[in-house]
């Protein structure tokens, strides 16, 4: 019977937590590593939704990108996930930054291919950039398709240069400082979660084309690509994609 731990340590095989940024909090944050399990529920950050969501499914572990917990945590109070979690009996495995900088299997090697790149490969100057090549030539607006139509996006934010993307520098989420390495590595095009203003202008002045697709649904799309990975390697589990955990945004 597989267990908890035997799921954090295949995902330590291709993701080593010990990789995690100093700041991170990952690995089995909440439960027991021995608790046997026959159903996982796995989604980008737990929330009560997706707690419930596990109950009702009748899962022992729930799997997640973001830390359940992140700061050091003070009191745990009745209204809190970390509660709710202990409560019911649920585990929590969290692989945050480890699983952001594997070239292996992480979001980044799943954010290229959603965007129908190739030769991916980490920056030798930055373990947090990676690098993909278009298949052919693109026009700015042309990938910008491309990335609406393979994530699912409603909408994205995107600067329309008149150059043509070959080489694509990445980093999902929050990363929108890896542009300064994106323009040091010569890249045609980046694409990150989110950005700040200073971070967009430097971009402009190099005459970069930027792609900023929202922190969800730029990290989203390794969630499905896990719970396979995993189905393969413990058939035994169910391993399901939360229904419930969206990032609420509305688009009119």
């Amino acid at each position: 019977m597989t267990t908890v731990k035997d799921i954090h340590d295949y995902i330590d095989s291709f993701a080593p937590f010990d990789t995690a940024e100093s700041y991170d909090n990952v690995g089995i944050l909440v439960g027991d590593p021995g608790q046997k399990v026959k159903k996982a529920v796995l989604s980008l950050d737990i929330t009560k939704d997706v707690v419930d969501e596990a109950v009702m499914l009748g899962a022992q572990v729930i799997i997640s990108h973001h830390p359940v917990i992140f700061n050091p945590v003070k009191r745990v109070m009745s209204d809190s996930v970390v509660y709710h979690l202990a409560k019911n009996g649920l585990s929590a495995v969290c692989a945050h930054t480890n699983l952001d900088k594997s070239p292996v299997f992480g979001v980044n090697t799943e954010l290229a291919k959603a965007m129908d790149l190739e030769n991916i490969r980490v920056s030798e100057n930055d373990e947090i950039l990676f690098l993909a090549d278009a298949k052919e030539p693109l026009t700015s607006r042309a990938m910008a398709q491309i990335i609406r139509k393979n994530l699912s996006c409603d909408s994205i934010a995107f600067t329309c240069f008149n150059n043509t993307v070959r080489k694509v520098g990445m980093c999902s989420g929050a990363g929108g400082s890896e542009i300064f390495s994106a323009i040091s590595e010569g890249c045609d095009a980046f694409v990150t979660g989110e950005m700040k203003h200073h971070e967009l202008l430097a971009a402009n002045d190099s005459g970069m084309s930027v792609f900023i697709l929202g922190h969800y649904r730029s990290e989203d799309v390794v969630i499905k690509p896990l719970a396979d990975k995993l189905s393969e390697r413990f058939p035994d589990v169910s391993f399901v994609k939360s229904e419930f955990f969206t990032d609420g945004m509305c688009f009119g």
